[in-house]
């Protein structure tokens, strides 16, 4: 008989673990308690732009294999799109300075050699100071293990933390950190290819994974809420979505892949992160100049990252909790400007859009990181994913992937016992 795999949560680390146990010949049922799939990573129609927009603008890398191999398998890994080197574009607003950072391929860092594709006004030393972080302790905050300040730490480090940590570097756990460069930075520039969904998230990384499943007998389910887990002895035997019950057969699995509150409600005795931190998001209807680079860096700015799509400028603020309450036509006002000083363009604001995420993602500090549980639960036939759990990563697409991959593979082998 076909074994059955009850999946809570339509996010990206719920539709992983879909798609790699319905790859395994598991029947995959998927509840997601909200009126779309996708969670934090998502496409949706705006009616104030008129426009397909993404709810945020997220960025992978070419060295995030787990989101690469994820595409794969339901056949979008084209959708992502990006540069065939590692290159990134800055524009420091106060000093007017601009400058393209261009990374080698190989794993040994030549480019931090080369005056020409390092950071402007920086030395080698600089690079050398930042070796502590790399191997600190998830005990360990930034700020204890490198100096945050000067040139080096304001134009790269800043932003590349502040984007990877969603935290104010100095207070974030530096061994996130050091993992983020581990992976990337010392990856070589093969491992940190920027890539887009030019096309948009859903497109590429929600709607195919849809199809992947439905395609092996499975189902995905929105305005469907798991609202309780009967257990009996150490396994779980039953999910109640509201006016519905599902009684689970003795060799069915459950993957919870809700936010970290909700998995806490339905969970006894789980210990989840407490802290969160917000991530700003905004969408201007204007079409790029010619030639605009599809992303830039911005330091000393209200905006972090400029995003150049086809029919829009894009924005992401991160540790954006100072500006949740701003007033909205205020707060579009000042990223506009910003954008027209980055663009080079002067233009009457366009029509636009502001997602403010309150709970983006989880607080990325050593106390915080400490509260994360890993897949493994005390019920036999219970398994976590989320990037919120302990996936060694910050909360990124690659943790979210790779949180779906490690409670499948528990799925499966607790079937092979």
């Amino acid at each position: 008989m076909q074994r059955t795999v009850h999946i809570a949560g339509g996010g990206i680390s719920g539709l992983s673990a879909g798609v790699r146990l319905a790859d395994a010949g598991y029947r995959v049922r998927v509840y997601e308690a909200a009126q779309q799939v996708g969670g934090r990573c998502r496409s949706y129609f705006d009616g104030a732009t008129n426009l397909t927009i993404d709810n945020g603008n997220h960025l992978v890398l070419s060295g995030n294999h787990s989101v690469l191999a994820y595409a794969r398998k339901i056949g979008s890994e084209a959708g992502l799109q990006g540069p065939p080197k590692a290159e990134f574009q800055f524009i420091d607003i106060a000093a007017n300075k601009r400058w393209t950072l261009q990374i080698n391929d190989g794993r040994v860092p030549f480019w931090v050699f080369d005056r020409n594709r390092r950071v402007p006004d920086t030395s080698l030393a600089d690079y050398f100071a930042l070796a502590p972080l790399i191997w600190a302790n998830a005990r360990t905050r930034v700020g204890n293990a490198i100096k945050c300040e000067g040139v080096l730490y304001k134009r790269l480090v800043l932003p590349l933390l502040l984007a990877a940590l969603n935290i104010d570097p100095p207070d974030g756990s530096a061994g996130l950190a050091g993992t983020i460069i581990r992976e990337t930075l010392l990856a070589g520039g093969q491992a940190c290819r920027p890539l887009i969904a030019r096309d948009g998230l859903s497109s590429v990384l929600i709607e195919p994974a849809i199809d992947y499943i439905r395609a092996r007998g499975g189902s995905v389910d929105i305005g469907h809420e798991v609202r309780q887990i009967t257990m009996a002895n150490d396994r779980v035997t039953a999910l109640s979505l509201g006016d519905q019950t599902i009684a689970l057969d003795p060799d069915d699995a459950v993957v919870m892949a809700v936010p970290p509150r909700s998995a806490a409600t339905l969970v006894p005795g789980l210990t989840v992160p407490t802290k969160f931190r917000a991530i700003v998001n905004a969408h201007f209807r204007f079409v790029p100049p010619p030639h605009h680079p599809p992303m830039i860096g911005v330091v000393n700015g209200l905006i972090e990252w400029l995003f150049a799509f086809q029919d829009r400028f894009s924005i992401t603020i991160s540790g954006g909790d100072r500006l949740v309450d701003m007033p909205r036509e205020e707060l579009a006002r000042a990223i506009w400007k910003d954008i027209c000083v980055v663009a080079g363009i002067e233009a009457e604001m366009p029509a636009w859009q502001i997602v403010r995420e309150r709970r983006a993602t989880f607080e990325a500090s050593p106390e915080q990181a400490a509260l994360r549980p890993g897949a493994l639960t005390a019920w036999k036939n219970l398994f976590l994913a989320g990037d919120w759990t302990d996936t060694g990563l910050p909360a990124t697409i690659e943790g979210s992937v790779r949180s779906g991959n490690r409670a499948a593979d528990h799925v499966l082998k607790a079937r092979s016992i």
